[in-house]
């Protein structure tokens, strides 16, 4: 069960120019790190709880059928298990429904890093025309028209509903999707019986002669960084600029940001475009280098892998970084009216 992250006395940090708070105690899975949480924005049960009706709320878009929920289903690997998602009137964009998992530890949001903070990314599927398609004001007077959304706002706030308050209450809430404490932290903190042979030889390979720690690294298994890996290419072009479209650095086109494999045998389809439907695919992939095209990674190279070693590279994912605690929070039983 996924335990909750509550803000005693703090310290502050710097971050991207951003100043966080960091919990003295807090209480995160085995294997993950403490959580950050922005000075101005604390983390409090209420607000935890406020965020979650907003989480699973569909008032939020224009037709009241969609929520955050329906793009980042916990049942799904919080992913919607689509290789991108149907949104206002079915309409679809052209990339994949990343994870919420330990999205609190993410130092960017969104495949291309748009979002510097999960506060800041909370808002733009509501706007988006192609997701949620209501204008934040039309939210927010929804929101208004709720006495019981007013009553929580004014308790947790001390204001009636607004934006600011709807993007500190989604991000608060986000923060506590974590998944930890996978049979490789326990197999990293000694227990060898943790990992089956074969995910045991997995997990030499990752570190090895695959190469997947150099950008799969630390204890959420991302580098924070933007890569091409030749996805989505044809003819030797990118389809999907990434990075570029943020950064306007031409060395970033067709760039995405490292994705967490925590939970990853729960949140495929896999890459930015859900462009492979299983791991062996994504290993396959890796294993001959990418497609070529100019702004190939240089860590893209053929790995020369043998089939048995592919299946044990997918074993150590399947079975080493799939927790126990898995985050599957369910739905509020009632919203507010």
């Amino acid at each position: 069960m996924n335990k909750s992250i509550f803000l005693s006395t703090a310290s502050l940090i710097l971050l991207g120019g951003v100043s966080y708070s960091i919990a003295d105690e807090p209480t995160v899975p085995v294997g993950l790190p403490a959580v950050i949480h922005p000075e101005d924005n604390p983390s409090t049960p209420e607000k935890i709880e406020l965020g979650k009706l907003l989480y699973f709320d569909p008032r939020l878009s224009r037709d009241n059928d969609i929520s955050c929920a329906t793009c980042h289903d916990p049942k799904k690997g919080w992913s919607n298990g689509e290789p991108n998602a149907a949104g206002f009137e079915g309409s679809r964009g052209d990339r994949n429904s990343p994870t919420i998992i330990n999205s609190a530890y993410f130092k960017s949001q969104f495949w291309d890093g748009r979002s510097a903070t999960l506060e800041h990314q909370a808002l733009g599927p509501i706007a988006n025309p192609i997701e949620m398609n209501m204008s934040l004001d039309e939210a927010i007077d929804r929101l208004k028209k709720s006495k019981g959304y007013q009553d929580r706002f004014q308790k947790v706030f001390g204001t009636e509903p607004n934006s600011e308050g709807v993007a500190k209450a989604l991000a608060a809430f986000e923060r506590t999707v974590l998944s930890g404490n996978a049979p490789y932290d326990q197999y990293m903190a000694g227990k060898k019986e943790a990992l089956s042979e074969a995910a045991e030889r997995g997990l030499k390979l990752f570190k090895g002669a695959a190469n997947c720690s150099a950008c799969h690294s630390g204890p959420n298994f991302t580098d924070h960084a933007f890569h091409n890996i030749g996805v989505g290419v044809k003819e030797g072009k990118n389809t999907d600029v990434g990075r570029f479209a943020v950064s306007n650095l031409e060395g970033d086109t067709g760039s995405f940001k490292t994705p967490t494999l925590r939970e990853i045998a729960r949140t495929g389809p896999y890459m930015h475009d859900g462009s492979m439907e299983t791991l062996k695919e994504v290993v396959e992939h890796y294993n001959k280098g990418g497609n070529a095209n100019p702004y190939l990674d240089e860590e893209m190279f053929e790995l020369g892998l043998t089939e048995e070693q592919i299946s044990d590279l997918v074993t150590f994912m399947t079975e080493g970084l799939s927790s126990e605690d898995y985050p599957d929070i369910e739905p509020p039983a009632e919203l507010p009216e």
